[in-house]
């Protein structure tokens, strides 16, 4: 099977032109552009299974922030607020006409940060919303980290430690004051988009009740709550939460009034037709991803662009041909694609013909 994924790596910089944001495009054509925004310390290969699922209704960019990922960070901490300026920056620089904006963890302040200051911006997904302001202090922000950590996949875990490792140390714990003391709270109340709360059953980070409070804050707001995830719900259950993603964003666009609610829903895993399990990986197949992710941190270390994306399409196809990029065949998610470009067709939305203008 011939992948057609093929990963495009740019760069845009700040206002002050002293760090930048990497943005891993994959797309040129669709109905609307995502842009995918990662927590503290991670980077844009914790989207790296929601993206090729996404894809087939716009263009992906899932962005490397300034310290993570790799990618080099100013002298003094960031804020949240500079973050968000600077994903502001991304969507402004690339020309992206009402992007769905996505963002996960502390990617949720910034998310907050920027749309409760951009009204323009009609579509938000928020996934493991941060910080619980009831406990707002690191060591239980600590154990709850844990306790959320015991239910995620081998391979998240993995993630995670690679890029809490590359982050390093101490840009992490220059960082980790500025998520923990931001008010997430006071910059909901602010957002006029249509707004999506997702959380994973087992999420001790974005417990139930805070999930719930969010949604009560959120002007315009609807709650899922996904069984058997936790904190990086996204990775583990991304075909689940792309079909929520996609429906909302159609939602939002469809001209139909919606309803705000604040009752956080539970989705149905047995009623949809997506396979519980990927098929098996065989060993080619594992060793030509993990030659990608060789290329990839070799185009890190040496800051060659054109290196990493080529190891991100390396590891992308290798993915796509195991099947483990997606639990939903391509062909399928192909036709579900077309089907939701034909309803956009027939609302007069035409799209964005290339991630760029």
């Amino acid at each position: 099977m011939a992948s057609r994924i093929q990963v495009d790596v740019s760069r845009v910089y700040s206002a002050k032109r002293d760090t930048y944001a990497r943005v891993n495009t994959i797309g040129t054509t669709g109905v609307r552009p995502f842009v995918l925004v990662p927590g503290i310390g991670v980077s844009s290969t914790y989207f790296e299974r929601l993206a090729p699922n996404l894809n087939e209704f716009g263009p992906v960019h899932a962005l490397d922030l300034p310290g993570f990922g790799g990618v080099p960070h100013p002298d003094d901490a960031m804020t949240i607020r500079q973050y968000a300026d600077l994903v502001g920056k991304v969507i402004d620089d690339l020309a992206l006409n009402d992007p769905v904006i996505v963002g996960h963890s502390m990617g949720t302040q910034i998310v907050s940060d920027l749309v409760s200051r951009r009204p323009e911006i009609s579509t938000v997904v928020l996934i493991g919303p941060v910080v619980n302001r009831h406990e707002r202090w690191i060591a239980r922000a600590a154990v709850r980290f844990l306790q959320a950590a015991w239910h995620e996949p081998f391979k998240v875990k993995f993630l995670a430690i690679s890029a809490y490792a590359l982050c390093g140390f101490k840009w992490f714990s220059r960082i980790l004051p500025k998520m923990m003391s931001y008010p997430i709270e006071r910059a909901l109340p602010n957002i006029q988009a249509h707004t999506l709360v997702i959380r994973g059953e087992f999420d001790a980070v974005a417990p139930r009740d805070w999930v719930e409070e969010v949604g009560r804050l959120l002007p315009n707001s609807r709650l899922w709550e996904m069984p058997g995830a936790a904190h990086s719900v996204m990775h583990a259950h991304a075909e689940e939460v792309a079909r929520l993603c996609v429906e909302h964003a159609e939602q939002a666009t469809s001209g139909e009034p919606l309803r705000d609610s604040d009752t956080l829903r539970v989705y149905d895993t047995d009623a949809d037709d997506i396979p519980d399990a990927p098929p098996p990986v065989s060993v080619p197949d594992a060793l030509a991803a993990v030659k990608g992710r060789l290329v990839e941190s070799v185009g890190i270390a040496r800051g060659d662009d054109d290196l990493i994306a080529r190891g991100k399409t390396q590891h992308a196809e290798a993915m796509e041909q195991a099947g483990d990029a997606s639990r939903v065949s391509a062909s399928e998610r192909e036709r579900v694609g077309e089907e939701a470009r034909a309803a956009a067709a027939a609302r007069g939305e035409t799209g964005p013909t290339s991630g760029t203008d």
